[in-house]
Protein backbone atom coordinates (compact mmCIF):
# COMPACT_ATOMS: atom_id res chain seq x y z
CA UNK A 1 0.00 0.00 0.00
CA UNK A 2 2.89 2.40 0.64
CA UNK A 3 3.99 2.04 -2.98
CA UNK A 4 0.41 2.85 -4.10
CA UNK A 5 0.42 6.05 -2.06
CA UNK A 6 3.77 7.09 -3.57
CA UNK A 7 2.39 6.71 -7.09
CA UNK A 8 -0.76 8.67 -6.22
CA UNK A 9 1.32 11.45 -4.63
CA UNK A 10 3.52 11.64 -7.74
CA UNK A 11 0.45 11.98 -9.99
CA UNK A 12 -0.93 14.80 -7.86
CA UNK A 13 2.39 16.66 -7.99
CA UNK A 14 2.54 16.28 -11.80
CA UNK A 15 -0.95 17.72 -12.23
CA UNK A 16 -0.41 20.57 -9.78
CA UNK A 17 2.85 21.87 -11.23
CA UNK A 18 3.26 24.49 -13.92
CA UNK A 19 -0.40 25.49 -14.17
CA UNK A 20 -1.04 28.02 -16.97
CA UNK A 21 -4.36 29.51 -18.09
CA UNK A 22 -4.68 28.54 -21.76
CA UNK A 23 -8.47 28.37 -21.95
CA UNK A 24 -10.05 28.91 -25.35
CA UNK A 25 -6.92 28.40 -27.45
CA UNK A 26 -7.85 25.23 -29.37
CA UNK A 27 -10.29 24.05 -32.03
CA UNK A 28 -12.59 20.98 -32.01
CA UNK A 29 -13.23 21.39 -28.29
CA UNK A 30 -15.95 18.72 -28.48
CA UNK A 31 -13.08 16.19 -28.39
CA UNK A 32 -12.62 17.12 -24.71
CA UNK A 33 -16.16 16.05 -23.72
CA UNK A 34 -15.99 12.86 -21.66
CA UNK A 35 -17.44 9.77 -23.38
CA UNK A 36 -19.48 7.05 -21.68
CA UNK A 37 -21.80 6.94 -18.69
CA UNK A 38 -19.50 4.71 -16.66
CA UNK A 39 -16.37 6.77 -17.29
CA UNK A 40 -18.02 10.15 -16.77
CA UNK A 41 -19.75 8.85 -13.64
CA UNK A 42 -16.32 8.01 -12.21
CA UNK A 43 -15.24 11.61 -12.66
CA UNK A 44 -13.34 10.90 -15.86
CA UNK A 45 -10.73 8.89 -13.93
CA UNK A 46 -10.77 6.11 -16.50
CA UNK A 47 -7.31 5.90 -18.08
CA UNK A 48 -6.24 2.91 -15.97
CA UNK A 49 -9.73 1.30 -16.03
CA UNK A 50 -10.74 1.50 -19.74
CA UNK A 51 -12.60 -1.80 -19.78
CA UNK A 52 -15.39 -1.13 -22.32
CA UNK A 53 -15.79 0.28 -25.84
CA UNK A 54 -15.22 3.84 -24.56
CA UNK A 55 -11.58 2.82 -24.06
CA UNK A 56 -11.13 4.01 -27.66
CA UNK A 57 -11.60 7.53 -26.26
CA UNK A 58 -9.90 7.25 -22.84
CA UNK A 59 -7.13 4.73 -23.49
CA UNK A 60 -7.22 2.55 -26.63
CA UNK A 61 -4.87 0.02 -25.03
CA UNK A 62 -7.80 -1.15 -22.90
CA UNK A 63 -9.44 -2.99 -25.81
CA UNK A 64 -6.93 -5.85 -26.05
CA UNK A 65 -6.07 -5.65 -22.34
CA UNK A 66 -9.67 -6.62 -21.45
CA UNK A 67 -10.42 -8.52 -24.71
CA UNK A 68 -13.39 -6.20 -25.23
CA UNK A 69 -16.14 -7.56 -27.50
CA UNK A 70 -18.92 -5.01 -27.41
CA UNK A 71 -21.46 -2.86 -29.24
CA UNK A 72 -21.87 0.42 -27.40
CA UNK A 73 -24.34 3.31 -27.68
CA UNK A 74 -24.16 6.46 -25.54
CA UNK A 75 -26.36 9.56 -25.57
CA UNK A 76 -25.96 12.70 -23.48
CA UNK A 77 -28.32 15.63 -23.07
CA UNK A 78 -25.52 18.14 -22.84
CA UNK A 79 -25.69 21.86 -22.09
CA UNK A 80 -27.74 24.37 -24.15
CA UNK A 81 -29.92 21.65 -25.75
CA UNK A 82 -26.88 20.09 -27.42
CA UNK A 83 -26.96 16.35 -28.15
CA UNK A 84 -23.73 14.43 -27.63
CA UNK A 85 -23.62 10.87 -29.00
CA UNK A 86 -21.05 8.09 -29.20
CA UNK A 87 -21.13 4.72 -30.96
CA UNK A 88 -18.47 2.07 -30.55
CA UNK A 89 -17.91 -1.42 -31.96
CA UNK A 90 -15.01 -3.67 -30.94
CA UNK A 91 -13.91 -6.91 -32.59
CA UNK A 92 -11.22 -9.15 -31.05
CA UNK A 93 -9.00 -10.57 -33.81
CA UNK A 94 -7.34 -13.12 -31.52
CA UNK A 95 -6.61 -13.42 -27.77
CA UNK A 96 -3.90 -10.73 -28.05
CA UNK A 97 -5.30 -8.07 -30.42
CA UNK A 98 -8.54 -6.15 -30.97
CA UNK A 99 -9.80 -3.64 -33.50
CA UNK A 100 -12.56 -1.11 -32.98
CA UNK A 101 -14.60 1.57 -34.73
CA UNK A 102 -16.23 4.60 -33.16
CA UNK A 103 -18.19 7.71 -34.07
CA UNK A 104 -18.59 10.82 -31.92
CA UNK A 105 -21.11 13.50 -32.83
CA UNK A 106 -22.29 16.82 -31.43
CA UNK A 107 -25.52 18.06 -32.97
CA UNK A 108 -28.13 20.73 -32.31
CA UNK A 109 -31.38 22.01 -33.76
CA UNK A 110 -31.50 24.59 -36.52
CA UNK A 111 -30.93 28.19 -35.43
CA UNK A 112 -32.15 31.45 -36.92
CA UNK A 113 -29.77 33.64 -38.90
CA UNK A 114 -29.49 37.17 -37.53
CA UNK A 115 -27.51 40.02 -39.06
CA UNK A 116 -26.60 43.47 -37.85
CA UNK A 117 -29.62 45.66 -38.48
CA UNK A 118 -31.71 42.69 -39.65
CA UNK A 119 -32.54 40.24 -36.89
CA UNK A 120 -35.58 38.73 -38.63
CA UNK A 121 -34.10 37.20 -41.80
CA UNK A 122 -36.29 34.09 -41.95
CA UNK A 123 -33.16 32.03 -42.67
CA UNK A 124 -31.80 29.16 -40.59
CA UNK A 125 -28.48 27.36 -40.29
CA UNK A 126 -27.08 24.20 -38.71
CA UNK A 127 -23.92 23.42 -36.76
CA UNK A 128 -22.42 20.01 -35.98
CA UNK A 129 -19.15 18.29 -35.07
CA UNK A 130 -18.08 14.74 -35.93
CA UNK A 131 -15.15 12.42 -35.30
CA UNK A 132 -14.95 9.05 -37.09
CA UNK A 133 -12.21 6.72 -35.89
CA UNK A 134 -10.75 3.24 -35.92
CA UNK A 135 -8.65 1.59 -33.21
CA UNK A 136 -6.07 -1.17 -32.97
CA UNK A 137 -4.85 -2.57 -29.65
CA UNK A 138 -2.28 -5.27 -28.94
CA UNK A 139 -1.09 -7.15 -25.85
CA UNK A 140 2.70 -7.15 -25.89
CA UNK A 141 2.79 -9.33 -22.75
CA UNK A 142 0.20 -10.75 -20.39
CA UNK A 143 0.59 -7.54 -18.31
CA UNK A 144 1.21 -4.79 -20.87
CA UNK A 145 -0.82 -3.55 -23.86
CA UNK A 146 -0.66 -0.67 -26.33
CA UNK A 147 -3.33 0.89 -28.52
CA UNK A 148 -3.80 3.44 -31.31
CA UNK A 149 -6.91 5.34 -32.36
CA UNK A 150 -6.82 7.28 -35.64
CA UNK A 151 -9.66 9.69 -36.43
CA UNK A 152 -11.05 12.07 -39.00
CA UNK A 153 -12.46 15.28 -37.51
CA UNK A 154 -14.96 17.72 -38.98
CA UNK A 155 -16.55 20.86 -37.58
CA UNK A 156 -19.23 22.63 -39.58
CA UNK A 157 -21.39 25.71 -39.15
CA UNK A 158 -23.71 26.92 -41.91
CA UNK A 159 -21.64 26.70 -45.13
CA UNK A 160 -18.22 26.69 -43.48
CA UNK A 161 -16.21 23.79 -42.12
CA UNK A 162 -12.87 22.68 -40.72
CA UNK A 163 -11.39 19.22 -41.26
CA UNK A 164 -8.36 17.35 -40.01
CA UNK A 165 -6.86 14.12 -38.72
CA UNK A 166 -5.55 13.06 -35.33
CA UNK A 167 -4.26 10.02 -33.47
CA UNK A 168 -4.57 8.81 -29.88
CA UNK A 169 -2.03 6.52 -28.23
CA UNK A 170 -2.30 4.62 -24.97
CA UNK A 171 -0.66 2.00 -22.76
CA UNK A 172 -2.01 -0.13 -19.92
CA UNK A 173 0.07 -2.09 -17.44
CA UNK A 174 -0.75 -4.39 -14.53
CA UNK A 175 2.00 -3.92 -11.95
CA UNK A 176 3.43 -6.74 -9.83
CA UNK A 177 1.67 -5.07 -6.88
CA UNK A 178 -1.78 -5.69 -8.38
CA UNK A 179 -2.87 -2.18 -9.42
CA UNK A 180 -3.07 -0.87 -12.99
CA UNK A 181 -1.14 2.01 -14.54
CA UNK A 182 -2.42 3.69 -17.69
CA UNK A 183 -1.18 6.49 -19.91
CA UNK A 184 -2.70 8.09 -22.98
CA UNK A 185 -2.07 10.98 -25.35
CA UNK A 186 -5.17 12.15 -27.23
CA UNK A 187 -5.74 14.37 -30.27
CA UNK A 188 -2.22 14.58 -31.64
CA UNK A 189 -2.73 15.86 -35.17
CA UNK A 190 -3.09 18.65 -37.69
CA UNK A 191 -4.36 22.12 -36.89
CA UNK A 192 -7.84 23.07 -38.07
CA UNK A 193 -8.82 26.09 -40.15
CA UNK A 194 -12.32 27.23 -41.12
CA UNK A 195 -13.04 27.40 -44.86
CA UNK A 196 -16.20 27.61 -46.96
CA UNK A 197 -18.61 29.81 -48.88
CA UNK A 198 -19.54 31.89 -45.84
CA UNK A 199 -16.04 33.36 -45.89
CA UNK A 200 -16.63 34.86 -49.37
CA UNK A 201 -17.65 38.51 -49.11
CA UNK A 202 -18.08 41.43 -51.50
CA UNK A 203 -15.56 44.21 -50.89
CA UNK A 204 -14.69 47.62 -52.23
CA UNK A 205 -10.93 47.55 -52.62
CA UNK A 206 -10.60 51.30 -52.03
CA UNK A 207 -13.62 53.35 -50.99
CA UNK A 208 -11.71 56.57 -51.70
CA UNK A 209 -11.43 55.82 -55.45
CA UNK A 210 -14.43 56.51 -57.71
CA UNK A 211 -15.24 54.21 -60.58
CA UNK A 212 -13.57 51.06 -59.31
CA UNK A 213 -15.37 47.73 -59.01
CA UNK A 214 -17.31 47.79 -55.74
CA UNK A 215 -18.24 44.08 -55.85
CA UNK A 216 -14.88 42.33 -55.86
CA UNK A 217 -15.09 38.95 -54.13
CA UNK A 218 -12.83 38.68 -51.10
CA UNK A 219 -12.09 35.84 -48.70
CA UNK A 220 -12.07 36.45 -44.96
CA UNK A 221 -8.77 35.31 -43.50
CA UNK A 222 -8.99 32.67 -40.78
CA UNK A 223 -6.21 31.23 -38.66
CA UNK A 224 -5.12 27.68 -37.84
CA UNK A 225 -5.85 26.40 -34.32
CA UNK A 226 -4.35 23.44 -32.46
CA UNK A 227 -6.43 20.44 -31.48
CA UNK A 228 -7.08 19.93 -27.73
CA UNK A 229 -4.04 17.75 -27.05
CA UNK A 230 -4.19 16.05 -23.65
CA UNK A 231 -1.90 13.77 -21.65
CA UNK A 232 -3.45 11.45 -19.05
CA UNK A 233 -1.66 9.34 -16.45
CA UNK A 234 -3.85 7.08 -14.35
CA UNK A 235 -3.79 4.51 -11.59
CA UNK A 236 -6.58 2.14 -10.55
CA UNK A 237 -7.00 -0.69 -8.11
CA UNK A 238 -9.67 -3.31 -7.50
CA UNK A 239 -10.53 -4.42 -3.97
CA UNK A 240 -12.67 -7.48 -3.20
CA UNK A 241 -15.57 -6.95 -0.81
CA UNK A 242 -16.69 -10.44 0.09
CA UNK A 243 -17.21 -13.15 -2.51
CA UNK A 244 -19.34 -11.32 -5.08
CA UNK A 245 -18.64 -7.60 -4.62
CA UNK A 246 -15.71 -5.43 -5.69
CA UNK A 247 -14.62 -1.83 -5.23
CA UNK A 248 -12.72 -0.03 -8.01
CA UNK A 249 -10.81 3.16 -7.18
CA UNK A 250 -9.18 5.27 -9.86
CA UNK A 251 -7.22 8.51 -10.11
CA UNK A 252 -6.04 10.41 -13.20
CA UNK A 253 -3.58 13.27 -13.60
CA UNK A 254 -4.55 15.28 -16.68
CA UNK A 255 -2.43 17.81 -18.58
CA UNK A 256 -4.23 19.56 -21.49
CA UNK A 257 -2.66 22.07 -23.87
CA UNK A 258 -5.57 24.51 -23.46
CA UNK A 259 -5.92 24.71 -19.68
CA UNK A 260 -4.09 24.16 -16.42
CA UNK A 261 -3.35 20.66 -15.09
CA UNK A 262 -5.84 18.91 -12.82
CA UNK A 263 -6.82 15.65 -11.11
CA UNK A 264 -9.84 13.35 -11.65
CA UNK A 265 -10.89 10.85 -8.98
CA UNK A 266 -13.63 8.23 -8.97
CA UNK A 267 -14.86 4.96 -7.59
CA UNK A 268 -17.26 2.17 -8.46
CA UNK A 269 -18.85 -0.62 -6.45
CA UNK A 270 -19.84 -3.77 -8.35
CA UNK A 271 -22.49 -5.71 -6.47
CA UNK A 272 -23.61 -9.31 -6.99
CA UNK A 273 -20.79 -10.16 -9.39
CA UNK A 274 -21.43 -7.02 -11.44
CA UNK A 275 -25.20 -7.28 -11.82
CA UNK A 276 -25.51 -3.83 -10.23
CA UNK A 277 -22.90 -1.09 -10.17
CA UNK A 278 -22.92 2.24 -8.35
CA UNK A 279 -20.27 4.83 -9.14
CA UNK A 280 -19.34 8.42 -8.46
CA UNK A 281 -16.48 10.87 -8.78
CA UNK A 282 -15.16 14.40 -9.02
CA UNK A 283 -13.03 15.93 -11.74
CA UNK A 284 -10.95 19.04 -12.35
CA UNK A 285 -9.53 19.00 -8.82
CA UNK A 286 -6.94 21.78 -8.25
CA UNK A 287 -8.23 23.60 -11.36
CA UNK A 288 -9.22 27.23 -10.80
CA UNK A 289 -12.80 28.02 -11.88
CA UNK A 290 -13.58 24.36 -12.57
CA UNK A 291 -17.01 23.94 -14.14
CA UNK A 292 -17.87 20.34 -13.15
CA UNK A 293 -18.64 19.80 -9.46
CA UNK A 294 -19.50 16.12 -9.07
CA UNK A 295 -21.06 13.17 -10.90
CA UNK A 296 -22.61 9.83 -10.00
CA UNK A 297 -24.49 7.01 -11.67
CA UNK A 298 -25.90 3.52 -11.54
CA UNK A 299 -25.81 0.56 -13.90
CA UNK A 300 -27.38 -2.86 -14.32
CA UNK A 301 -26.08 -5.85 -16.24
CA UNK A 302 -28.29 -8.64 -17.61
CA UNK A 303 -25.94 -11.56 -18.36
CA UNK A 304 -28.46 -13.66 -20.34
CA UNK A 305 -30.13 -11.17 -22.68
CA UNK A 306 -30.65 -13.03 -25.99
CA UNK A 307 -27.54 -15.13 -25.20
CA UNK A 308 -25.54 -11.95 -24.69
CA UNK A 309 -24.81 -9.60 -21.79
CA UNK A 310 -26.78 -6.33 -21.84
CA UNK A 311 -25.60 -3.37 -19.77
CA UNK A 312 -27.51 -0.14 -19.10
CA UNK A 313 -25.83 2.78 -17.32
CA UNK A 314 -27.07 6.21 -16.29
CA UNK A 315 -24.94 9.16 -15.12
CA UNK A 316 -25.79 12.58 -13.73
CA UNK A 317 -23.22 15.39 -13.75
CA UNK A 318 -23.68 18.66 -11.86
CA UNK A 319 -21.98 21.80 -13.16
CA UNK A 320 -21.34 25.07 -11.40
CA UNK A 321 -22.70 27.56 -13.94
CA UNK A 322 -24.12 25.51 -16.82
CA UNK A 323 -26.67 23.43 -14.88
CA UNK A 324 -26.46 19.66 -15.27
CA UNK A 325 -26.05 17.00 -17.92
CA UNK A 326 -27.21 13.41 -18.12
CA UNK A 327 -25.82 10.44 -20.01
CA UNK A 328 -27.36 7.07 -20.83
CA UNK A 329 -25.50 4.15 -22.36
CA UNK A 330 -26.60 0.75 -23.64
CA UNK A 331 -24.04 -1.90 -24.53
CA UNK A 332 -24.10 -5.52 -25.62
CA UNK A 333 -21.22 -7.89 -24.95
CA UNK A 334 -21.69 -10.50 -27.64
Amino acid sequence: MKKNYKVIFTLIMIASAYGVNKTGTTSAKFLSIGVGSNAVGMGGAYTAVADDATAMYWNPAGLSFHNTKEIYFNHANWIADISFDYFGLTLPLNPRSTIGFNITSVTMEEMEVTRYGNEDTGETFKAADYAIASTYALDLTDRFSIGFNGKFIQQSIANSHARGFAIDFGTLFTTPFGFNLGTSISNFGSKLKMTGDDLLVGVDVDENIDGNNESVTGILSTDYFDLPLVLRIGISDKIKLGLRNTLVLSLDAVSPNDNANYINFGGKINLLAGLISVYGGVNSLFLDDAESEFCFGIGIRLPSFMRNALSINYTYEEMKFLGSSQQMSISINY
